[in-house]
Parts: C-alpha cells; sequence; structure tokens
C-alpha cells in the first residue's frame, strides 16, 4: 500500500474504534441510548451499523471491484441489519467487536494489491451505477466521520434543556 490517497485513509480508519471507544467505554447507560428523538440513531446503534458495514460493505465491496469490476454488482446493504445482530449485546461488548472487525479489515486491505490503477477501477452499487475503488474507500472514511460526528452530537444534544441560555453559543443544539 504505496498510494497516498489510501495511507491518509487508513490513518483515519486506523483511529475510528480508539475514539469511540474513548468516548464510550463504560459510559452510563442512558448516554449510550441517548437519541435525537424518534427514529433517529443512538451511539449503541451506531456502533452495530458500523461493524455490520466491516462486514458486508466495505472490504467485500473492494474485493468485488478487485475481482470482478463492473461485472458484479454489490449486493444491497441492509441498512437495518445492526438491530438484529446487535440484540443483546452491550455497548463494551459492540465497541470490542468493532475494533476486532476493523482490525480485519485492515489487515485485509493491506493484503490487498491497491494501488494508484487498482482505485481507478470502477465496481457497480445498486443505486448509483458506476463506482471507483477510490470512491469507495473515500466514502468509507467519510462514514467513519460523519458516525463521530453523530455520536457526539446525540450525546451534546442529550443536555439540550440542561444547558440553558449556553444553547446560543454551542453549535451542535439546535436553534428555535
Amino acid at each position: 500500500m504505496t498510494d497516498a490517497f489510501l495511507t491518509e485513509s487508513v490513518a483515519v480508519l486506523s483511529r475510528t474504534p480508539a475514539v469511540l471507544n474513548a468516548l464510550l467505554r463504560d459510559l452510563p447507560e442512558p448516554w449510550i441510548h441517548a437519541t435525537e428523538g424518534p427514529d433517529t440513531w443512538s451511539p449503541w446503534v451506531v456502533l452495530g451499523h458500523l461493524i455490520h458495514g466491516e462486514r458486508a460493505d466495505w472490504i467485500p465491496r473492494l474485493e468485488i471491484i478487485l475481482r470482478s469490476g463492473p461485472a458484479e454488482p454489490f449486493p444491497a446493504f441492509d441498512r437495518l441489519a445492526q438491530f438484529r445482530e446487535s440484540a443483546g449485546k452491550s455497548s463494551v461488548e459492540l465497541l470490542d467487536e468493532f475494533a476486532d472487525a476493523r482490525r480485519e479489515s485492515l489487515a485485509r486491505l493491506e493484503a490487498m494489491p491497491v494501488d494508484a490503477s487498482h482505485l481507478a477501477r470502477q465496481g457497480t452499487h445498486p443505486a448509483f451505477g458506476l463506482v471507483t475503488a477510490r470512491q469507495l474507500i473515500a466514502t468509507w472514511t467519510a462514514h467513519d466521520l460523519a458516525h463521530l460526528n453523530q455520536v457526539s452530537r446525540v450525546m451534546a444534544r442529550r443536555y439540550q434543556t440542561e444547558v440553558g441560555p449556553w444553547a446560543a453559543y454551542l453549535s451542535v443544539m439546535p436553534k428555535s
């Protein structure tokens, strides 16, 4: 893996489990299960979603691109699988499972022959059509950052009422 883009992406991807671990491990349950309202995700749900992505999305789709190109469309991604797969698991179990799954994904990525020419290869996304390996890896990286943002935002908004007038100075709080 000598491509600078890939090296930079892995630098972010390798840190996500530690960031979530530092933020969530051993917190009281109300923090782990906080949401922004109906049909929104808690940190616990996000962890399950990230785990499912490690197993069913990023590396499996990259392998499809490298093996078959656009001839083999990606399977659809189940955006709600985490509710089934995480049922009954604690946040500590999910944090550990995510860290293990991410380590495995990055080891698989490291073992792949991925350079600039491989990053230009295309695959077929079920909704978007043709996408490149580079776009897939960039999305994986941005996806992690988006969910880190989401977890932090959900947690901050748990104190939306308690901060009182300071909400006006906290960009994370909704403005009325």
